[in-house]
């Protein structure tokens, strides 16, 4: 599948970037292990060190046919990752899905991060919208969204299986900035 969005994009504190193998144990450090962090995610935080090297292989893995891309989150002056957002295209559509390690939250750096990828896609001629679906519960996430310039465009009752807080399909709303 096309590419249709830049491997790099920097904002005035970010950068985006593919994910590399050495992204692996500092990305269990700082939140692949944090069971507060990975709460509303559909994956189960990572309960050893050894989980995520195929973790960021399969992202690294992705990259290669372009349907998925996940960008590593890193601030401007470290190559570090505290973060991931991610890419899904459904044709003229991209879901985003997205993480940010707790020392960072708070900050307005997921606002920043969504706002340059929305508008990176929003610029390409083939993609009309960008959407996200987000827990019902996930308040920290619906506003960063809402800081982003996304509109709320509807709720899903028992639509996606959070596992970190229950077996079954929990509600979900959704999300778009669309151009």
């Amino acid at each position: 599948m096309e590419r249709l969005l830049p491997e790099i994009m920097e904002t005035k504190r970010l950068r985006l970037r593919a994910p590399i193998d050495a992204d692996a144990e500092i990305t269990f450090r700082v939140y692949a292990q944090d069971a507060q962090v990975c709460r509303f995610l559909v994956w189960s935080p990572h309960d050893s060190v050894e989980v995520t090297p195929s973790f960021i292989a399969e992202c690294s893995e992705a990259w290669k046919d372009g349907a998925r891309l996940p960008y590593a989150i890193t601030l401007r002056e470290s190559n570090d990752p505290i973060g991931m957002i991610e890419t899904r295209r459904q044709n003229t559509t991209v879901d985003i899905g997205y993480v940010l390690a707790r020392p960072h939250w708070g900050n307005g750096l997921m606002p920043e991060v969504i706002r340059a990828l929305a508008a990176a896609a929003l610029a390409h001629a083939r993609l009309f919208r960008v959407r996200a679906f987000c827990g019902a519960e996930n308040t920290a996430s619906r506003r960063a969204l809402e800081k982003a310039g996304f509109l709320r465009e509807g709720g899903l009752e028992r639509f996606s299986v959070h596992s970190n807080l229950a077996p079954e399909p929990r509600g979900c709303f959704m999300d778009a900035r669309c151009r």
